[in-house]
């Protein structure tokens, strides 16, 4: 899956469609049990914890995507956060300290549905919002210059490389949707009326700066795509393809690190057969 990987600069206009795979759905199947046995062992073992972190447009398929790709996994071993707009509480924080205190603990399986790149990209898009932080060195939306970010984005590049020197294993998806395929899942949720309630106006006012968004996301992906958080940017516009496409790479990446089951305690060992007397005899 490394063609998916961004290395050095990308460009998403670019990005040529993925040949649709027809068996996706069995595939999947296949990569969720093994995904649910290597967070099993995992856990076990103790030393890694596992941080999916999720980006992509509206209607990209977040959501839809989590459920069916942790669907075999233990629910006390992934843990999903969907960051919305900061509470009060929050905004009296740095911005990375709300996703810092919702990281996964070790042998867990962490899922930021929407991450902490929003401050690198919503916030750039709608610059009032980084008003609301009240930051000494912000006083006006002219204080926000493409620095500000690119800074912004060098404390990213940080935050996940201390991280990860401590045992955490990053993995970050941007879900690339066409605009076109976007307007016909927003469609739907219009002529469904079960889907009613997904629509948002505020969806399509989000639509109308879909090239500056492109812009962020080509950015943010070119600066912060490192060896120790690398980002893959998926085909979206196929559902059962995306979801099989993150599954395998978490996979992949996964087996990597052989992670092992501890062993009992030589003392333990010796005793087995005392042990299963005991359990038989009562």
């Amino acid at each position: 899956m490394e063609n998916h990987q961004v290395i050095g600069t990308v460009n998403l206009s670019e990005m040529p469609a993925m040949e649709v795979v027809d068996d996706a759905k069995k595939k999947l199947k296949k990569a969720r049990k093994e995904l649910s046995k290597l967070q099993e062992t995992m856990y076990a073992e103790g030393k890694y914890a596992v941080l999916i972190c999720l980006q992509g447009m509206d209607t990209s398929g977040k959501d839809s995507l989590i459920k069916q790709v942790f669907k075999d996994v233990n629910a006390r071993g992934v843990v999903v956060h969907s960051f919305k707009v900061p509470t009060e509480l929050e905004l009296k924080h740095d911005y990375l300290w709300r996703h810092y205190i919702a990281l996964p603990e070790r042998g867990k399986i962490g899922v930021f549905n929407r991450t902490h790149y929003e401050n690198v990209l919503v916030t750039r898009v709608h610059p009032e919002y980084v008003l609301n932080e009240n930051i000494p060195a912000v006083n006006s939306l002219a204080d926000l210059s493409d620095d500000f970010y690119n800074k912004r984005m060098e404390g990213i590049n940080g935050f996940e490389k201390h991280i990860a020197t401590n045992g955490t294993i990053i993995l970050k998806f941007f879900l690339n949707i066409s605009k076109l395929e976007q307007k016909n899942r927003l469609l739907r949720r219009l002529r469904l009326k079960e889907k009613n309630w997904k629509f948002s106006p505020g969806d399509l006012k989000e639509r109308n700066l879909w090239s500056h968004y492109k812009s962020c996301y080509q950015d943010l992906l070119n600066r912060t795509s490192t060896a120790y958080a690398p980002w893959f940017i998926i085909p979206a516009d196929h559902k059962p393809t995306a979801r099989f496409l993150v599954a395998d790479i978490i996979v992949e990446t996964l087996k990597k690190y052989h992670f092992k089951e501890p062993e009992l305690p030589e003392k333990y060992k010796n005793e087995i057969e005392n042990y299963k007397d005991q359990l038989a005899s009562e």
